[in-house]
């Protein structure tokens, strides 16, 4: 199967979103499209899934030319959209998940639950897959969860699958998982639109590479034929920084400091202090317990076992609201379920935090949160159209700025930062680095929580590695590497500690 789009255009109201992007895919083949957020992506993908209809261009699938009127003709055109956020329901079991929408039927009308466990299990073994198909899809892992997304459309024989950012929040093993499962796809001549941000996975994994910038087509090619700092600057049009970002560091006061923290299911006796102008990761593999821990600092997870201290006091944070007055701000790992309220506009999101600090005898100062807001939308370059849009109308990566806004404007004393470049493009990441070094530069306690070493090594002065819900060491300067990083979170002891031992025991 062979899928071409030709000079595709699309404007919503006065904003041209694709100017004449013509995309082919084929059967066998794993392509890249890659992108900032914003760069017309979902759009060009909305289009060949049936969602949205282009202004202008051609859709043709093998030589015959496509009018698509909704998804569902591009479904029975062998075409699946395995959307960031599955649409999978956790309480039903893998093999009703299946056949959500096409439930098969005995003669007597009553739904034919043995052939449905039939044809998922056949369906599994062609895809060399070890599940059941009973069990429940709320205990499945994340990369479990993708897989039945894409035994789904196998089920419904697509032969083009469009994967957007199906990566972000897995950890390295389930990672390898999906690859291995998008190998096997590749073998039966089924073909992958691959949406990521992240360019090492792109490389791994795809056989060619579509770039669009503002809405054009700006560079393809084979992925063999390119290197990760050339796809970077095919997105964002200039060279992107890789190296780690030095800075003179003015280390203040201490802000945080903890002694004894414990909880009784993810984090045990944890000791650190994190002192104004310092940059300090937290990192290990998923369920080291850091987000648990921070959370809790935050006032969100109970009030833990131990001391907690802020500006040398001792304190007993109940609440988040008690945490934001004490000078703490959270961006969570989940935007979607934690950062933002879908209801709600752009600038009721960005002000959300400020409207009692704002606020004039009661009512809410709508010009001052504007005024801080612009500051903050032209420093972190966020794409939008009007104040008053939907926060839905943004793309995931503009909806992290806007998150991110929302804190900045609380003008925190500890900022903790809970995975703050998910989802977002390679330029959008630079703009969040600088920001977070330019809080340091004013006297903030910054905390980034983040599993990729890389993100660690770039931007803090030093790391704090979990390990099982404890702190497992401490890494700095040149010690500050991806192999030391991983070394502890897997339980292990620092390179150079076991060296010495080593010469020790030599010498007697």
């Amino acid at each position: 199967m062979k899928v071409e789009m030709n000079d595709i255009r699309k404007a919503f109201g006065h904003n041209e979103v694709l100017k004449n992007v013509s995309f082919s895919i084929k059967g066998g083949e794993i392509c890249a499209l890659l992108g900032e957020n914003g760069a017309g992506k979902s759009t060009l993908m909305n289009i060949l899934g049936g969602v949205i209809k282009q202004d202008a261009g051609s859709i043709v699938i093998d030589e015959e030319a496509i009018n698509f009127q909704t998804p569902a003709d591009s479904q029975e055109k062998g075409i699946a959209f395995i959307h960031q956020e599955l649409n999978l329901i956790n309480d039903l079991p893998i093999y009703e998940n299946m056949f959500l929408g096409r439930e098969l039927k005995t003669k007597k009308g009553t739904l034919d639950l043995e052939k449905m466990k039939q044809e998922t299990e056949a369906m599994f073994r062609k895809m060399n897959i070890d599940l059941k198909p009973t069990t429940m899809v709320h205990d499945l892992d994340a990369s479990y969860k993708q897989i039945v997304e894409i035994g789904k459309a196998m089920m419904a024989n697509a032969s083009i699958i469009i994967m957007d950012e199906p990566t972000t929040s897995l950890t390295d093993q389930e990672i390898e998982r999906v690859f291995t499962m998008m190998r096997t796809l590749k073998e039966h001549q089924v073909g992958i639109i691959f949406i990521s941000h992240k360019l090492n996975e792109v490389m791994e994994i795809c056989d060619r590479f579509v770039v669009l910038r503002d809405g054009n087509l700006v560079a393809d090619g084979h992925v063999a034929e390119t290197t990760t700092a050339e796809l970077a600057r095919f997105m964002v049009g200039y060279d992107v920084r890789t190296e780690p970002l030095k800075r003179e560091k003015k280390i203040g006061e201490e802000v945080l400091r903890v002694e004894g923290l414990t909880s009784q299911t993810f984090f045990n006796n944890v000791d650190f202090s994190i002192r104004a102008g310092e940059v300090v990761g937290f990192t290990g593999l998923l369920g080291d317990g850091r987000s648990e821990l921070f959370q809790t600092i935050f006032g969100a997870e109970g009030i833990p076992k131990g001391k907690i201290f802020l500006n040398g006091e001792q304190v007993t944070i109940r609440s988040t609201t008690q945490a934001i007055e004490e000078g703490i701000a959270y961006l969570p790992r989940n935007r979607k379920e934690n950062a933002i309220i879908k209801d709600m506009n752009i600038m009721e999101n960005a002000a959300i935090v400020t409207w009692p600090t704002f606020a004039k005898r009661g009512i809410i100062h709508t010009e001052k949160h504007i005024e801080v807001f612009e500051g903050h939308r032209q420093a972190l370059r966020i794409k939008m159209g009007d104040l008053t849009d939907s926060i839905n109308s943004l793309s995931g990566g503009n909806q992290q700025k806007v998150v991110l806004a929302k804190w900045l404007a609380a003008n925190p004393k500890l900022l903790i930062l809970d995975n703050p470049t998910q989802g977002v493009d390679v330029g959008a990441k630079e703009d969040i680095y600088d920001i977070i070094l330019q809080l340091a530069d004013e006297d903030i306690a910054v905390v980034v929580l983040s599993s990729e070493a890389h993100e660690i090594i770039r931007v803090c002065d030093r790391a704090l590695v979990m390990y099982h819900g404890v702190i497992q060491g401490e890494l700095s300067g040149q010690n500050m590497t991806e192999h030391q990083i991983m070394t502890l979170a897997t339980g292990g002891r620092l390179i150079e500690e076991e060296e010495g031992e080593r010469h020790e025991h030599i010498e007697c």
